[in-house]
């Protein structure tokens, strides 16, 4: 099986019988508390799936990650995992320390070794992280929500961190790659959405599932835009296509709890690298992977893997071109395929669909299956809609 990112898989959750003390001794320190996305990195550092970080980023590695793609030792990593804490917090105290960690609700989660404090220039993480600093940009967004005061520090959960409401399917990186070793799963791809699956996508999932064992529908069920289909709704759409569409033992669907960054083409590889740590060998990327707006070019989270030494990333990357029902060949087909016209070719963006579903008006078959069609047709006529449910 495909070894984690760094050699070895991290476990950050503290033993079981150690978890009742380190509490009575978490009351005692100083607090941090934590954001929705700071929440989902806790989760992913502690299972493993952000091997090999074992903590929240200390400047060398936060600087290293901006300038290079790299952790200071050369290993491939594009995305800063970064704690930020607020003026009244901790910022003045001198470390090293311990800390407790705290979320939104004020329930402790676990203990941090503050190692480093230290001040961000959060434009100059704009522009080499997102490439833009436009204050449309969700990511952009977001750093303006935080301090520019960043601490970092080995982490140490106390216990899981799981969403109760889709607790069946909350794998973690040990479990996924026990359950690709029980099925004899050699080759695994995965796929990662923050959409409904629709027949561009199934397409694209069947070209893959050719070449492999198996494949890891994995939905990323972090903190995502505020008009994206909300997750319930999402992974009752993924369960009916499932269900009728694919092979029940080529596939497994199990959530991916993290935050989206929207940051294109470093998040591309930040994703292939976590998928990596699942124990995929594979990871499918197409058009405008993790993008928004218009802010990376179609192709630029493809592009990107080039940047890498063959095989450093040790996850292959199936790139694919978009895909769309082409009505003159009566199939589903890309341009690498198909030799008709755009006009031939019946494909619609989120923001159609969304569109369409508020308008009552229903989802053509060429686009959507109708079990897909029915859940988000219920969705958009509920009376509660507006009410995000998700994590």
């Amino acid at each position: 099986m495909i070894k984690a990112h760094g050699g070895q898989l991290v476990n950050r959750i503290a033993e079981e019988s150690t978890r009742a003390s380190l509490v009575t001794k978490a009351q005692a320190l100083p607090a941090i508390a934590l954001n929705r996305r700071e929440l989902s990195d806790l989760a992913l550092i502690a299972n493993g799936a952000m091997s090999p970080l074992e903590g929240f980023m200390v400047r060398d590695e936060y600087e290293s990650i901006l300038d290079t793609m790299r952790l200071p030792l050369g290993l491939p990593w594009t995305i800063p995992v970064t704690l930020s804490i607020k003026n009244g917090d901790v910022s003045r105290m001198r470390p090293p320390f311990e800390a407790a960690l705290y979320d939104e609700n004020k329930n402790v989660l676990g203990i941090m070794q503050v190692d480093d404090i230290y001040r961000v220039d959060k434009k100059r993480e704009a522009e080499k992280i997102l490439l833009t600093t436009d204050d449309a940009h969700p990511g952009v967004q977001y750093l303006h929500s935080a301090s520019d005061t960043y601490a970092g520090g080995k982490i140490l959960l106390f216990e899981r961190m799981i969403d109760e409401q889709f607790e069946k399917y909350h794998l973690d990186p040990r479990e996924t790659r026990i359950l690709f070793k029980t099925r004899g799963w050699e080759r695994v791809v995965a796929f990662q959405t923050r959409n409904p699956i629709h027949r561009a996508h199934e397409y694209l999932l069947k070209c893959a599932l050719e070449m492999v064992d198996g494949l890891l529908i994995h939905p990323i069920m972090g903190e995502t835009k505020s008009d994206d289909i909300p997750a319930q709704v999402r992974m009752v759409c993924y369960q009916a296509i499932m269900n009728d569409y694919f092979p029940k033992d080529r596939v497994v669907l199990s959530i991916f709890p993290a935050a989206m960054r929207y940051a294109g083409p470093r998040e591309a590889i930040f994703h292939a690298i976590l998928r990596k740590n699942y124990g995929c060998t594979h990871m499918i990327i197409g058009r405008d992977h993790a993008g928004v707006g218009s802010y990376y070019g179609t192709f630029d989270a493809q592009r990107i893997f080039y940047e890498f030494e063959p095989g450093e990333l040790e996850i292959v990357p199936m790139m694919f071109e978009h895909a769309f029902y082409c009505i003159t060949c009566g199939t589903m087909s890309s341009p690498k395929t198909c030799p008709h016209g755009k006009e031939a070719h019946l494909q619609l963006s989120g923001t159609r669909v969304r569109e369409m579903l508020a308008k009552g008006e229903a989802l053509p078959p060429e686009f959507t299956r109708k079990e897909v069609a029915e859940v988000l047709e219920r969705h958009y006529a509920s009376p509660n809609r507006g009410r995000r449910e998700d994590a």
